[in-house]
């Protein structure tokens, strides 16, 4: 069953990354951007995958779609000022008989395909899911430099990307978030504003977004397990 609409964003203007494009830096094979369209292109329930980016990036991703044989690639369109104009540009691109919206950070390009299929299952189910992992430290709520509580840590989520919709539940956020002149950085937030219970899908901790250049070599470190782990014999 293919149902599902992939809307990439790689819009942003990568400030923490001392003057480079994160998307386009070479990890693996490909790049960046390449091994998160990579991820999608593998999913059965992904139908199209929709780049939002930049103009002067369009010619780079889309041979860079083209030497990672990204066959699903709708459409490479350019974004807005913030995340959610970026991801409202894209959505005036997905197919009228799609079912779900999956929004995903271009900048996590180690999502793996078997979390993408368990978030876009459980958001078909509930109405909007959100791949995530359980915070591993105590978190402190400080004010003025000094602790004012301490939340109970079990409770406590790192949330990633893809964030997945039933197309109408996200259109109706998104229309509700324009009336009321609302600007999201977090998609699950949307669904939230209008009463939608998002569901955490529970993924791994390798799905980390390239936000400074330390990442990179994070990332391809763990590419390289993650292959190596692939290539092992089964006992």
């Amino acid at each position: 069953m293919q149902d599902t609409s992939a809307i990439i964003v790689c819009a942003g203007n990568a400030s923490r990354m001392q003057g480079l494009n994160k998307i386009l830096l070479p990890l693996g094979k490909t790049t960046v951007a390449g091994c998160a369209m990579t991820a999608f292109q593998q999913c059965e329930r992904v139908t199209e995958i929709i780049v939002v980016a930049r103009p002067c990036d369009h010619e780079a991703l889309r041979k860079t779609a083209e030497d990672a044989n990204i066959t699903k690639l709708k459409i490479i369109t350019e974004g807005g000022n913030t995340r959610q104009e970026s991801v409202i540009k894209g959505l005036d691109q997905v197919s009228e008989e799609t079912k779900l919206i999956a929004i995903h950070d271009g900048a996590r390009p180690l999502v793996k395909p078997i979390h993408i299929e368990k978030v876009i299952k459980d958001a078909q189910v509930f109405g909007g899911a959100t791949l995530g992992v359980p915070v591993k430290d105590t978190i402190k709520i400080v004010n003025d430099s000094l602790i004012t509580d301490t939340p109970y840590r079990p409770s406590l989520y790192i949330t990633q990307t893809p964030q997945v919709f039933k197309k109408s539940v996200y259109f109706k956020a998104v229309q509700f978030a324009i009336d009321h002149e609302l600007d999201f950085t977090d998609d699950c937030q949307l669904a939230e504003a209008i009463g939608c219970k998002v569901y955490m899908t529970t993924g791994d901790y390798t799905n980390i977004k390239i936000t400074t250049p330390e990442d990179i070599e994070l990332a391809d470190l763990l590419l390289k397990i993650m292959e190596d782990e692939k290539d092992e014999p089964a006992i």
